[in-house]
């Protein structure tokens, strides 16, 4: 049997537009539609031929990429989306004209502005001008409010420094020289961000798109029911496990809810999980998506630029807390389904076993994508194999072979997955621009440590703290690039090696979408739950617990990264944090053979922290505790079974 939709693919969009502003995009019907269509794989075409058969210089290729984003922004997505905006109007049409044409003036005058750097024309501020205007009012469009203030309030910043207070003063700079660092050079709109954006991410996004067009999304539904239906909880792991492999096609904590809650989250209720619990599963689980590897989100590419480092190395580094995490919420869904007694799916009410195992063949693209990263491929080309290895083995059967359509469909749902990364990556680069233009990334960092009073774990909970606050209102990408150009370097000032430092930042931008009070992963899997949404963000803040200690315990402790130590080292790392989550879960959980009084709770809780941190002491300290908590919980366990059985 296959899998099936508890809800209709309309319901399913509504939810996702509701929760994720990304894909709040006008649906036209007419004309219209073939447009915006012929747009987007033309987007796609170029980006393609552009990456395969020559390379352009950085000041044509983003400023290409960026006239694409923002033209197909301003046609796609509404003013508002209060009301219904099907349609566009003259106006908005001219708009989006101006948004595609603008960015392209670099295209038209590239070697007279590299000779004019620094000593511009009246024509070229008022482009220049008008183009920040513009990437603001797309970043607010696509992404939201709260990055657009920012934006605003950074360039507002660079001008009014010399009335600033304390040690946020410094000299100013004039309109001028504002527009022209802002948008001619290649440190602000057109920087860093945009420039992977336009390369890495485009292309692992088309990826994305083609693995859901040759049905793998609903072939890692199937195999999760599979694997893990039949289970103690059943519905509640194939939860977690298929999110973890939703994670390699979407970048969304929002979409992956929607799309394996839609049926995941019914399917838990109906066995006998609280709809707050079975909601608050999928939105950990899919908001852990992201950092899963091989395929991280979108922010796990710009990490790689910024520090230089090949982007395995960043998946690599990732893998052991992405272990942690998913280890966690598993375990969690493990043990409140033994407390209440919960059973796993019956086998007729699972997929045919032999079918979902011939079809194990859409796995392959994924493997190829592994093996050529590690083998030192370039991103851009693992990507484009990556694409054409989805192409070939979608031919193997009938069902998942792609006809010209399919392929220009997923061109097109690739273009515009892009759109919100090209939007919160031009804006963002107002910001690192700003940062470069004013000093101020040092400023803020020596401020932060000053306000910890130069005490590491005061400085990272205040960078905590800020990357979940920036984290309710911009999506991952932007987060993290704002985070680590302030908040990293004052970790990195303290001795925490860099990529801990961006790493720590990364995590938190992530967790921010199942943090109350503005969880928008866990408000949607609330929607389909019909739960609490307030109630099922606490619950998911708790199932994720993981995500807030591995951040602590990587900086304190970079062998969790797998920085600078041996296979056997790692190994046993790998082993204990496993079995300290075990501890830790049972604490929050409050049952592991039996129901834990506050004190085992209290000890199950020390000695599962103490387990995940790396060292000898710590590791035999924890271990030892959890020994004792799972000896008086084993014994209780028994003793309740011997007076059940006697009864």
């Amino acid at each position: 049997m296959s899998t099936q939709q508890h809800m209709s693919q309309q319901e399913m969009d509504q939810l996702i537009a509701q929760y994720d502003k990304e894909s709040a995009v006008r649906q036209f019907i007419g004309p219209m539609k073939w447009i915006t269509f012929c747009l987007l794989v033309l987007f796609t075409v170029y980006q393609l031929v552009s990456t395969i058969f020559f390379a352009l210089p950085p000041q044509i290729h983003r400023p290409i990429h960026l006239a694409f984003g923002l033209g197909l922004i301003y046609l796609m997505y509404p003013l508002s989306t209060k009301r219904n905006n099907n349609k566009i109007g003259i106006a908005g049409i001219v708009l989006a004209i101006f948004a595609f044409l603008l960015p392209l003036y670099w295209v038209y005058d590239y070697e007279g502005l590299v000779v004019r750097t620094g000593n511009y024309t009246t024509l070229d501020l008022i482009i220049g001008g008008i183009a920040i205007v513009l990437v603001i009012e797309a970043a607010r469009r696509v992404v939201g409010l709260p990055i657009a203030i920012i934006a605003s309030l950074f360039l507002l910043y660079t001008y009014f420094g010399p009335w600033m207070p304390g040690f946020l003063e410094h000299r100013g700079n004039d309109v001028d020289r504002i527009i022209g660092h802002s948008f001619y050079t290649l440190e602000g709109i057109l920087g860093t961000p945009l420039g992977v954006s336009s390369t890495f991410i485009f292309l692992f996004i088309l990826f994305g798109a083609f693995l859901e067009k040759t049905g793998v999304g609903q072939y890692f539904n199937d195999l999760a029911l599979v694997v893990a239906g039949r289970r103690i909880g059943g519905p509640a792991k194939v939860a977690v496990f298929s999110s973890a492999l939703q994670g390699t096609i979407s970048g969304s904590s929002v979409a992956n809810v929607v799309t394996s809650g839609s049926f995941t989250i019914p399917m838990m209720k109906r066995l006998g999980y609280r709809p707050e619990f079975a909601g608050a599963v999928e939105a950990a689980s899919s908001t852990g998506g992201q950092i899963m590897p091989p395929i991280m989100g979108a922010a796990a590419f710009l990490m790689s630029e910024f520090l230089n480092i090949p982007y395995f190395e960043i998946a690599k580094a990732a893998a052991l807390p992405a272990l942690l995490y998913f280890t966690g919420v598993w375990i969690m869904t493990h043990l409140e389904a033994k407390r209440l007694g919960l059973r796993g799916l019956k086998k007729e009410e699972l997929p045919d076993k032999k079918a979902v195992l011939k079809r194990v063949y859409l796995l392959l693209p994924i493997f190829v994508i592994i093996v050529t990263l590690m083998s030192g491929v370039s991103p851009e080309l693992s990507a484009i194999i990556g694409i054409a290895s989805t192409v070939v083995v979608g031919a193997f059967r009938k069902e998942t072979r792609m006809s010209i359509i399919d392929i220009m469909e997923a061109f097109a749902s690739g273009a515009r997955t892009a759109l919100g990364v090209v939007a919160a990556t031009a804006c963002a680069g107002i910001i690192v621009g700003t940062v470069t233009l004013t000093g101020i990334g040092l400023k803020l960092a020596n401020g932060l440590i000053d306000l910890a009073g130069g005490v590491l774990i005061l400085t990272l909970f205040f960078t905590m703290i800020a990357s979940l606050i920036l984290g309710m209102g911009t999506p991952t990408t932007a987060n993290y690039i704002i985070t680590s150009t302030i908040a990293a370097p004052a970790l990195i000032q303290m001795g925490v090696p860099d990529l801990a430092a961006h790493m720590f930042t990364f995590y938190f931008g992530i967790v921010a979408d199942i943090t109350p009070p503005v969880a928008l992963a866990a408000f949607a899997a609330a929607g389909i739950a019909k739960s609490k949404p307030m109630q099922t963000g606490v619950q998911s803040t708790k199932l994720a617990i993981a995500a807030f200690m591995a951040p602590y315990i990587f900086v304190v402790s970079p062998q969790l990264l797998l920085i600078d130590t041996t296979f056997m080292e790692s190994l046993w790392v790998m082993i204990t944090s496993i079995l300290g989550m075990i501890g830790v879960g049972a604490a929050i959980i409050g049952f592991w053979m039996s129901k834990l009084n506050p004190l085992e709770r209290l000890l199950a809780a020390a000695g599962g922290i103490l387990a995940v941190i790396p060292g000898l002491v710590t590791d035999i300290t924890g271990l030892g505790l959890l020994a004792v908590v799972f000896a008086i919980s084993f014994y209780k366990g028994r003793k309740s079974d011997t007076t059940v059985a006697a009864s």
